[in-house]
């Protein structure tokens, strides 16, 4: 099976995965995302060598057995799950945001390089992941993502992944931000978009999205 559809209903839940944001320098450095056994939402920020989603896992021997994107063409997960070898593997860039099943507990880190472009995002309507990029350390909140970053009527939910209860935790748009959050660099989300548009647009961006 090469798709993997996480039911949509998830999405009504509340939970959160901590991204602990690193302090990089302008050439190297790091971020850490701690993991439980279980999903866990995680995201590639730095330039780390990374072309396929199996050398990500493969740089952890043993630790996953399921890799998976948001397409959100198709609005459902994309897989590649571990045989003894990984069957639907899928290429990733820098900004690139994963659930990945752990098998075991521990931190994994996004070691390298600053990537030459902040990570951007093509938004649709509907369901989109993305990383709050490493040049956006003035997003501490959900709320100033959406109503600030993106625009006031963008986006009218925005998700984060609970590892601990295995639940997404969300903020709601009801002319207010009900369930608002702190965000940080690094963080991956599930947000659901009103529009179609590029997020961050500017001379450093790039457009990032995974794909098969």
């Amino acid at each position: 099976m090469k798709k993997f559809i996480l039911p949509l209903l998830l999405l009504l839940a509340v939970g959160m995965l901590v991204a602990v944001e690193s302090a990089p320098s302008e050439v190297v450095g790091y971020v850490k995302y701690d993991c439980l056994v279980g999903l866990n939402f995680v995201a590639l920020p730095m330039e780390a060598g990374f072309t396929m989603a199996s050398d990500f896992a493969n740089a952890y021997p043993g630790m996953f057995d399921a890799l998976n994107y948001w397409d959100n063409v198709n609005q459902q997960w994309v897989g590649a799950y571990d045989f003894g070898y990984w069957d639907g593997d899928f290429a990733v860039t820098p900004g690139a945001v994963l659930m990945v099943n752990a098998l075991s507990a521990g931190s994994v880190f996004s070691i390298g390089d600053m990537p030459a472009a902040n990570a951007s995002y093509s938004l649709l309507p509907g369901l989109n992941s993305l990383m709050i990029p490493l040049n956006k350390s003035s997003v501490t909140l959900a709320s100033e993502l959406a109503d600030v970053e993106i625009g006031v009527g963008s986006l009218d939910a925005m998700n984060y992944w609970d590892n601990v209860n295995q639940q997404w935790v969300g903020a709601y748009d009801f002319g207010y931000w009900d369930g608002d959050f702190a965000t940080t660099i690094g963080m991956p989300l599930l947000v659901n978009s009103l529009i179609t548009g590029t997020w961050p647009a500017g001379p450093r961006s790039i457009q990032l999205r995974n794909s098969k």
